[in-house]
């Protein structure tokens, strides 16, 4: 946009209103003295502007975007999350080995009746004599020091270790997906609030072109006034017409403010940091888009949109949680291991060389026989929310082709209004050029003058909004693909429902797997209870 074009006044036509521009400019001054505190993007000084103002582009605030959004870095957590659920479940596959040490002090024992009622001679020479020294036992030891070593390995689970891993897959997928979702939402709302400043700029340059453009009339009419050419009335009339777009342009000014501070908030700036925007929205072949999406090819296939991606990995993770449920009835195989080193010293502290061994291998097997009906309420749960993540994804799909269909009709209607408001402004720029020179020389009137200047601000305020529009739309179909649904549909809402409840019960499933697992492998397969299986002692 020209500066001719900017302050509605052809370069030929402004010369002749020399007559009262040193007025104009006292009065303009006085007028624009009080307004930069609504601004407050300016600053006053050069040595100000140099030192304290942020030049910052659209393809910078972009990027700005990308590492201070927190929305992004919430998704992001959830990969973190659904990244430790996947090793969570592919642990499982491996061995398990676990440590432990302890010590005892035995301050009084059962057992000490009997070392007590035995000869003396019986408890110093039971090497030679045959008897047994109870306190070089556990029943009888004074200190007792332990290390040892538990290992299981599972065999077979009936497909419940596999179904757990499938399901964590799934959830990580979707984790991915919801952080490219939330960095293209990120970028489309950055985008907007962007050229939401830059026009509200352009409607402030308007606004202040027009307050210019009154008090000229203002003050060349108290000329003609004094001279005899122009009544009183009109001289109130156009007082008053120039009062009026006082509280236009105080009124754009404080939208400005307020689009400025939309759009440091979602950079994460200071609110009291002053911005220069550095990129337009027109362009010399239309409105201009960042580079992000600049060569980007539209995808509008519903199956491609990100909503979708992310329902259908919830129904594959709750069909994994439906298997998960009914493994939980079949019989799970592990081989288990436990090993120990036993010190009984007469002191407080052992010689390594005293010690002995108690190792086990056996096998353990876990399987159900009276649960009080809660594999059937695992069952009846994790099949509910198959259905329910079924029905979402149908839900889904229908928001997601009417999202989709929105975008494309905003892009049509965007496109059709710009075109239309390039022809417009030109042509109400030249009427109000041409009703300068008829106001000037007499023919027409104020009131003439004043609906001219009123259509050119319309237009080239429609112009510039269309602009908006129309960048703001070619970019949100760029995105198309990564972006979520538009909140209001109850789609994204249902989605994330979803995700949480699958995710809910995988927890709960790998709880329920801890447990069982420190339950083998912290005791002999003998004493673990809804276990059999056969196991062999090693004495070294």
């Amino acid at each position: 946009m020209t500066s001719a074009a900017i302050h509605g006044v052809a370069p030929s036509v402004r010369a002749p209103l020399a007559a009262g521009a040193a007025l104009s400019l006292l009065v303009l001054a006085l007028i624009a003295a009080p307004m930069p505190h609504l601004g407050a993007q300016q600053p006053t000084t050069a040595a100000a502007r140099t030192s304290a103002t942020v030049q910052l582009s659209l393809d910078e605030a972009l990027r700005i975007a990308q590492t201070q959004s927190q929305t992004v870095e919430v998704a992001r957590a959830g990969v973190v999350r659904a990244t430790g659920q996947q090793y969570q479940a592919r642990s499982q596959y491996l061995p398990q080995l676990n440590a432990t040490a302890g010590y005892t002090k035995t301050l009084e024992s059962q057992f000490s009746g009997f070392a007590s009622s035995a000869p003396k001679s019986d408890t110093t020479k039971s090497s030679s004599t045959g008897g047994f020294d109870l306190s070089k036992t556990s029943f009888g030891a004074t200190n007792q020091w332990s290390g040892g070593l538990s290992f299981s390995q599972n065999v077979f689970a009936g497909g419940r270790i596999t179904a757990q891993n499938q399901a964590a897959a799934a959830q990580l997928r979707s984790a991915n997906i919801e952080v490219a979702a939330q960095r293209a939402q990120a970028s489309l709302d950055v985008t907007s609030a962007y050229y939401d400043a830059v026009l509200a700029d352009q409607l402030v340059t308007i606004a202040d072109s027009s307050v210019a453009e009154t008090e000229a009339v203002l003050a060349q009419t108290k000329v003609s006034k004094q001279v005899g050419n122009a009544s009183e009335y009109e001289l109130l009339r156009a007082q008053v017409t120039h009062d009026n777009q006082l509280p236009v342009a105080i009124q754009a000014r404080a939208n400005r403010q307020v689009a400025y501070l939309r759009l440091k908030q979602l950079l994460n700036m200071p609110l009291d940091d002053a911005l220069q925007l550095t990129s337009g929205i027109e362009g010399a072949n239309g409105p201009t888009l960042p580079a992000i999406v600049a060569n980007i090819t539209a995808d509008t296939a519903v199956s491609s949109r990100a909503p979708m991606r992310e329902v259908e990995e919830a129904v594959r993770a709750q069909e994994a949680q439906v298997r998960i449920a009914r493994a939980e009835r079949i019989p799970s195989l592990a081989i288990v291991s436990n090993y120990q080193r036993l010190y009984f010293p007469s002191n407080v502290f052992p010689s390594l060389g005293a010690g002995v061994n108690n190792w086990t291998v056996g096998v353990s097997t876990n399987f159900p026989i009276f649960d009080g009906g809660r594999i059937k309420g695992d069952q009846l749960i994790a099949q509910a929310g198959l259905q329910q993540a079924r029905a979402q994804r149908e839900q889904t799909r229908q928001f997601t082709g009417l999202d989709t269909r929105v975008a494309l009709n905003s892009l049509q209607e965007a496109q059709a209004t710009w075109d239309a408001s390039r022809g417009t402004a030109d042509q109400a720029q030249r009427a109000y050029a041409i009703d300068q020179v008829r106001y000037r020389e007499g023919i027409s009137t104020q009131t003439d003058l004043a609906q001219s200047r009123l259509l050119l601000e319309q237009a080239l305020a429609n112009r510039a909004q269309a602009a908006r529009n129309l960048a703001v739309a070619r970019v949100r179909l760029a995105l198309l693909r990564d972006l979520p649904l538009q909140s209001g549909t109850g789609a994204a809402s249902s989605a994330q429902g979803a995700a949480g409840a699958v995710q809910q019960q995988q927890q709960q499933q790998q709880q329920q797997q801890q447990q069982q697992t420190q339950q083998r492998s912290g005791s002999s397969p003998q004493a673990a209870g809804g276990t059999g299986g056969f196991t062999g002692s090693i004495q070294p």
